[in-house]
């Protein structure tokens, strides 16, 4: 009997420990269930929420509601399961945590001045029986900092390469790099993320290498940020890029046409970076005529001569190069008009050409119209040389036929 006790104490415990940790599984099962965000249709007292993004610095709303309630108090709490308010009583002494709305169904708090601190799960509770609870998850957005250009030296003579590097640091999620050339977009190497120490947020680098031509001198190359934290656009840093090349030139006359007697001068122009300092004239087809005088990027004469005929050559230097152009000049006659009083003659025989023909058409007019009326006219002179038995009867007649018909009238009478 006593070894038939024993074995009863053993048997009993060992049941109330399988029944207890059953009983333990089933309620943790509900209550995983309970508190999912996981909407029951048929639960009006089940609390709803939903996610946040917010970028560093920003505002976030937190909102719970429930369709019924049995006068229990919502309650929000923070990442570190600290109560924040209860109903309408703060718990936690922040002062960026604000009450906007408290009912028995709704519980609305905001957090201003929003941190990479709080970022995390959020928790919405009911205390019903069972207690009921809803999570929010707020993700905070790392702002990335401005863009900072590297690479860039005083100036690259053309032909050369340089390599130019992107750096934004701060973001979360990484940010993206764009390069630009004025407002085209180029493309870099891919970006290169790392994660910064103690910190969620990262740093970007893009590095770009560009092949410069004299075309590139004075744009603008930019790298700009993308990234969802950003609202207005994008954020960008522009470096003007200078580019050495050696110039092209140019020869300005002062007059197109250059007239024997006058004084007159050619220019130098040369276009390059640097400006060139230097020029070098000279005549092709021998020495500078004795009265043309050299004045760095002139060439005076002091009075035009038909032996000043010629092509003249003018060299530009800049030190990074050397470039030249040709000019012919030929010296007018003092006689030959110059091209703005031939412009002026050309518009006086155009108008005088328009009025010959006016006159002209009104003259072809005017002559079939005295035509045509000289014939109506002689129509009516042979009308008084039908009936006349003799000539001086039929120029009575036709230059008074009215005196005719009244003798005809006083004989009848």
């Amino acid at each position: 009997m006593s070894g038939m006790r024993a074995r009863q104490s053993m048997t009993f415990p060992a049941l109330q420990r399988a029944a207890l940790r059953a009983l333990a599984a089933l309620t943790m099962l509900l209550a995983t269930s309970v508190r999912s965000n996981f909407v029951f249709d048929d639960d009006p007292f089940q609390p709803v929420t939903q996610d946040e993004t917010v970028a560093v610095g920003g505002v976030v709303t937190l909102t719970c509601n429930v369709k019924e309630n049995d006068n229990s108090s919502l309650q929000w709490s923070n990442t570190a399961q600290q109560t924040l308010y209860f109903g309408e009583k703060r718990a936690l002494r922040d002062n960026r945590i604000q009450l906007v709305k408290s009912t028995g169904t709704e519980l609305i708090i905001t957090i201003s001045d929003v941190q990479l601190s709080d970022d995390g799960e959020y928790t919405c509770s009911i205390f019903t029986m069972p207690v009921r609870t809803a999570r929010a998850t707020v993700t905070v957005l790392g702002v990335p900092g401005k863009p900072v250009i590297t690479g860039f030296e005083d100036a690259i003579q053309e032909g050369g390469k340089v390599t130019l590097t992107c750096t934004s640091s701060g973001s979360k999620p990484p940010a993206k790099l764009h390069w630009y050339r004025d407002q085209e977009e180029i493309q870099g190497r891919p970006d290169v993320v790392e994660s910064n120490p103690d910190e969620p947020t990262y740093t970007v680098t893009s590095e770009l290498t560009l092949t410069v031509t004299r075309n590139d001198n004075n744009a603008l190359i930019a790298c700009a940020v993308d990234h969802p934290s950003i609202a207005n656009g994008d954020k960008r840093t522009e470096r003007p890029i200078s580019v050495l090349f050696s110039p092209s030139v140019s020869i300005q006359p002062e007059s197109d046409l250059p007239r024997e007697g006058e004084k007159f001068f050619l220019q130098c122009v040369g276009n390059g970076n640097p400006e060139p300092t230097a020029f070098v004239w000279r005549r092709k087809d021998g020495e500078l005529p004795p009265m043309a005088k050299v004045d760095d990027a002139f060439l005076h004469f002091e009075s035009l001569n038909k032996s000043d005929n010629g092509i003249y050559e003018c060299q530009a230097d800049n030190g990074i190069g050397m470039g030249d152009v040709t000019h012919t000049l030929l010296v007018q006659d003092p006689t030959v008009m110059s091209t703005p009083l031939g412009v002026d003659h050309a518009v006086i025989g155009g108008v005088v050409a328009v009025i010959v023909f006016i006159m002209l058409c009104l003259l072809i007019v005017l002559g079939r119209y005295l035509i045509r009326h000289k014939g109506t006219y002689l129509t009516h002179e042979a009308k008084g040389s039908d009936d006349a038995p003799d000539a001086d009867t039929a120029i009575i007649n036709a230059e008074g036929g009215h005196s005719g018909m009244d003798d005809k009238k006083e004989y009848f009478i």
